[in-house]
């Protein structure tokens, strides 16, 4: 029966997207090309200050800027720093706007510009803003080393992650935990930016004649100077040591493409190269060519076993509990494993300490509200939940698709703790709930669900040394209840649930050595089916697959090294060792031969806690970078990863129905290495990030099916598998403009993804034991998103996708075999579904900006696929009237609009 899933997806990437912190009243949010009368909209929205100005005066004046909890006197130095405009700021939080009228500053008395004594020149004078300052003794050579500490006016501590940037030359380099930089500057007049992790920043007029130590120390008063806004997230594209790694902030998850309204992290991270989905209403996604299942997914330390809900329509995480998300395709650290293709890392949000506030949206098939703030002085919380009623929407689709009485629901719950411990201690505590339940027809109803809860210590030995120690649980689990005929009902279930510790070291050695080091250990526990009887009329007969137990270790270490202003390596090493355990019984094979039935000589049994079967085997990670100049690099890594479980599916996606299996006596953990290199260029003042990569991937030990395989409830797996091989390679390209009224990013990707059969596999080899296309395989991906600013409170969002058709196996002749008609299949995807396109527009609504209202709200309006296309999700086949008739299954075969309300208070 023809079944039509039809779901409101809308993608809306705002060009100007702001979020204006409202702890002690600094600014956080882009403004690309904001006029300043709607930035002092945007900063009166949420904070206590009051704008006066004349219109007339700013009507010409724009705002070009990112600022990162910001003061607001830093934000509009930078402002008006090239310009006639003053501002003055009253202690009752008043603006006042003025042109050349001077303004009145006073610094600290203590505010000085510090030097060591070394081999450079030494300063001693007081700072002024205006004053430069010379450094060094005149020598040969065009230029000179600048090297010092950063330390902080409050509490003279060092500050790491600061960023010091040469405005002209465009060179800038970012402190380590000792608070050291090191700089290597053209001679003659300069201009040094300091920027710490908070947005403040400092200048320095420099006369540069040779080698001199600068050590500057900031404080949260001093003014940002700066025409050129330095973004960490930028510079990081280039200086950091790894690659293939793609990072999101709250502010970037904001203006990614939305569903219904509502941000979600797996389709944001579907904008990048690399990544790609077999389609829509698709669980999971394929990361360089591998399996759904090789993904790592964690939300903070716990592991998401299902990241999606509907069917792969919302994400399973609520971006309004996240804090930001990490995707590790390549260049993963030695702290991360258990997966073969890539880690994504999920940070959970922390609650607010200063006051209570909230956040919340109201969908065409969702809703959602968080609420958030302190508990004493010292602890906060944050709490979140979303509920969908998504059953309209199968209502509406009726007509398209036979779907009969179908229903679907879906809800989460996330509550984060965070608690400081003294100086030295802090704990955090996370909890997470989710439930699916859905059904196609009035006899079957499908239902599952993630449960994980974590507790972490972290403690501060010293500056250079702190530990984050984990513990917690996860747990994931379906049923499917079958209701046919009373006499025929069952209730069908599978769980796997795992309890973990992790002990992560960080360790700073030095300037220019970072280690970190650990253990990490699971214990798994899966239930891999059981069916039972429904009702007390039903006669199915009671059956079950015997549970499995597994234990996994791993030992890891890893080293940052800086070698020079140039060169960085990363590099690491991570031991893991997986147990398989009793109580099981297994079949003996004979010797040499395939694990077929009639091989089985005996049996072996195993009573419980007893090593049925152990691997050990290491993970090399390694990974360097080369700067070319301060707006440019080349990276290239390898790194090898095992995966100790895997996924029993027989599809493209995953789906409800799938199950987990560990590694045991006949299936071995699945093996891969990966080779990658790229090219990372920053231009027009880190405004525009490039990069390009090449990679290529081997895989071994993948699991495939033979014909006819049964994958729910067999007890003897390794009779129905066929053990592959895998090999992906690939080119991806990314541009991302992030400042201007027009701003995006276009993503091209070019890969492929192969398996082979064990040439000496018997009885079954797929396509002749030649290389075939993967279930994912699909060469050709491009994701384009453009936003633009229609005016102060209008923005407006299209965004495109293309994608090569995935592989699927049809058939191409019947013949008479046995007295009945038998049906031929061409290769194992040898065919493609049809190419898929969509366009997708939206618009953003905001409301007023009035002062000191109680909550703040925006409009969201779009229409899906508005093109109408009616892309192909899979092709199938029906006997009628004495020949097998082909059909396509699309979803969302034409536009569908969708409006949203979203607020903050």
């Amino acid at each position: 029966m023809k079944k039509s899933l039809l779901a409101v997806l809308s993608f809306i990437l705002l060009s100007v997207q702001v979020a204006l912190a409202q702890e002690a009243d600094r600014i956080t949010g882009f403004f690309p090309g904001t006029s300043f009368t709607r930035f002092a909209e945007l900063v009166e929205q949420q904070t206590s200050y009051t704008f006066y100005f004349k219109e007339a005066d700013v009507k010409d004046l724009t705002v070009n800027l990112q600022a990162n909890q910001d003061k607001l006197e830093d934000v509009l130095a930078v402002i008006f720093e090239k310009s006639d405009f003053k501002f003055t700021i009253s202690r009752s939080k008043e603006v006042f706007i003025s042109r050349g009228e001077k303004l009145q500053i006073e610094f600290p008395t203590d505010y000085f510009l510090r030097n060591t004594a070394g081999g450079g020149s030494v300063l001693q004078d007081e700072f002024v803003r205006n004053r430069r300052y010379t450094l060094g003794t005149p020598g040969p050579g065009t230029e000179a080393k600048i090297a010092g500490f950063i330390t902080s006016l409050e509490n003279q501590k060092p500050i790491e992650g600061a960023i010091v940037y040469e405005k002209e030359s465009q060179r800038q380099t970012i402190t380590n935990r000792e608070g050291r930089y090191e700089l290597i500057l053209p001679k003659g007049n300069q201009t040094l930016l300091i920027q710490n992790i908070g947005g403040y920043t400092e200048q320095r007029l420099l006369d540069i004649q040779g080698d001199a130590t600068l050590d500057i120390t900031i404080g949260e008063g001093v003014f940002s100077l700066s025409e050129v806004v330095v973004r960490s997230g930028a510079l990081s594209n280039v200086s950091r040591p790894e690659m293939g790694v793609q990072s999101l902030s709250v502010q970037q998850m904001k203006k990614l493409p939305t569903v219904m309204g509502e941000v979600d992290i797996i389709r944001g991270i579907l904008t990048m190269p690399g990544v790609n989905t077999a389609g829509e209403a698709s669980v999971g996604f394929n990361v360089r060519g591998g399996a759904a299942d090789q993904n790592l997914i964690l939300l903070g330390q716990n592991t998401l076993f299902n990241p999606s809900h509907l069917f792969g329509f919302f994400s399973a995480v609520n971006s309004d509990m996240v804090q930001g998300v990490d995707l590790y395709k390549a260049g993963i650290p030695a702290s991360y494993g258990g997966r073969l293709s890539s880690v994504l890392q999920v940070t959970p949000k922390e609650g607010k300490k200063d006051k209570i506030g909230g956040s919340g949206g109201i969908g065409p098939m969702t809703s959602r509200l968080s609420l958030e703030g302190p508990i004493g002085k010292n602890t906060s919380f944050v709490v979140g939940s979303r509920l969908t009623y998504s059953d309209w929407l199968l209502d509406y689709i009726e007509e398209r698709a036979d779907l009969g009485a179908s229903r679907a629901f879906f809800g989460d719950f996330n509550a984060n703790l965070s608690t400081q411990l003294g100086e030295k201690d802090k704990l955090f505590v996370s909890g997470y709930y989710s439930k699916d339940r859905f059904q196609f027809d009035p006899d079957t109803v499908y239902s599952y669900s993630n449960l994980n809860y974590a507790l972490t210590w972290t403690h501060y030995f010293n500056d250079q040394l702190e530990l984050d120690l984990s513990v917690g649980r996860d747990e994931y689990e379906f049923d499917v209840q079958g209701e046919d005929n009373p006499l025929n009902s069952y209730l069908y279930g599978f769980s796997v649930k795992q309890s973990f510790v992790k002990a992560v070291f960080r360790h700073e050695k030095g300037d220019r050595h970072i280690l970190t080091y650990g253990v990490h250990g699971i214990a798994y526990g899966l239930n891999p089916g059981k069916i039972d009887p429904f009702g007390p009329e039903s006669i199915v007969i009671p059956d079950e697959v015997s549970p499995e137990k597994g234990l996994e270790a791993s030992l890891f270490i890893g080293d940052e090294f800086e070698v020079n202003e140039q060169l960085t390596l990363s590099g690491g090493v991570r031991l893991n060792w997986f147990g398989n355990f009793g109580p099981q019984t297994l079949p003996e094979y004979a010797a040499g031969e395939p694990f077929f039935p009639e091989n089985i000589v005996g049996e072996n049994s195993y009573t419980s806690g007893e090593l049925i079967k152990s691997y050990l085997g290491p993970e090399l990670r390694f990974s360097g970078r080369y700067a070319l100049n301060n707006w440019s690099s080349v990276k290239a890594g390898v790194n090898t990863m095992r995966q100790n479980i895997h996924l029993l599916s027989n599809s493209s996606v995953i789906t409800p129905t799938d199950t987990w299996k560990l590694s045991d006596a006949f299936i071995k953990p699945q093996t891969g290495i990966q080779y990658a290199l790229g090219y990372f260029r920053n231009m027009q003042n880190n405004a525009i990030e490039f990069s390009a990569e090449v990679y290529y991937r081997t895989m071994n030990n993948i699991l495939d099916y033979r014909s006819g395989a049964t994958l729910i409830l067999n007890d003897r797996i390794e009779q129905d598998v066929l053990v592959t091989k895998g090999k992906a390679y690939g080119l991806e390209l990314y541009l991302k403009k992030v400042t201007g009224k027009l701003n995006g990013s276009l993503a091209y990707t070019y890969s492929r993804s192969l398996m082979q059969t064990d040439p000496s596999e018997q009885k079954e080899q797929i396509n002749r034991s030649e290389w075939y296309p993967s279930n994912f395989d699909q060469p050709h991906n491009v994701n384009l998103v453009l936003n633009y600013e229609l005016s102060r409170r209008v923005n407006a969002t299209l965004a495109g996708k293309y994608s090569t058709g995935r592989p699927v196996t049809l058939p191409v002749a019947k013949f008479e075999y046995g007295g009945s008609e038998r049906v031929y299949f061409a290769d194992r995807n040898s065919f493609r579904i049809p190419d898929y396109f969509r366009l997708d527009f939206s618009v953003n609504l905001e409301g007023n900006h009035k002062v000191n209202k109680p909550a703040h709200g925006s409009w969201s309006f779009g229409v899906y696929n508005i093109l109408g296309r009616d892309n192909a999700y899979s092709v199938y086949y029906i006997p009628e009237g004495g020949k097998l008739q082909g059909y396509q299954l699309s979803i969302f075969a034409e536009p569908i609009p969708f409006i949203s309300y979203n607020f903050r208070f």
